[in-house]
């Protein structure tokens, strides 16, 4: 096996929406599958920017277990998904969060906790706020503030 990661074409995709705290957030989630795992690439703007001094522009992002993105506030997306039913962070859904640069923000990372095809259907959410890694059962990471269902390609 070649210690690099080659890239074809994604599997999934998620088309993020914000919801009414952050109507102008949108981006796509990408799912390309790997022989480890899954490469996951996020590319998002639109998030909200903080203009004061130390403002820190972490947000959280996670798989949820919901399938839907259709109510205002993203209750439909249920909690993260979870299949093994592991305390949090070690949830199959828990991502590394989106780092702002403005109101931009860029993610590719390489996870072996689930599959493509586990996630068809599931939501990606992001919330207003950091996940802290530790607070049960989701991180203390805030609203959710956008959306998008997980679709095959």
């Amino acid at each position: 096996m070649s210690n690099r990661l080659e890239l074809g074409r994604p599997a999934a995709a998620a088309r993020i929406q914000g919801g009414p705290s952050a109507p102008e957030l949108t981006g796509v989630v990408w799912f390309y599958p790997d022989p480890l795992g899954v490469v996951v690439v996020a590319q998002i703007r639109g998030l909200p920017h903080r203009d004061a001094p130390c403002a820190a522009g972490i947000f959280a992002l996670h798989i949820h277990e919901g399938s839907a993105c259709a109510d205002q506030d993203f209750s439909e997306t249920g909690g993260h998904y979870n299949p093994q039913d592991c305390p949090h962070p070690a949830h199959a859904g828990d991502l590394p969060p989106l780092f702002a640069c403005g109101d931009r923000a860029f993610l590719a990372v390489l996870t072996d906790r689930f599959r493509v095809p586990d996630v068809i259907g599931r939501t990606v959410v992001i919330h207003s706020g950091p996940d802290d890694f530790h607070t049960q059962p989701a991180g203390n990471s805030g609203q959710k503030i956008a959306c998008g269902v997980i679709r095959a390609l």
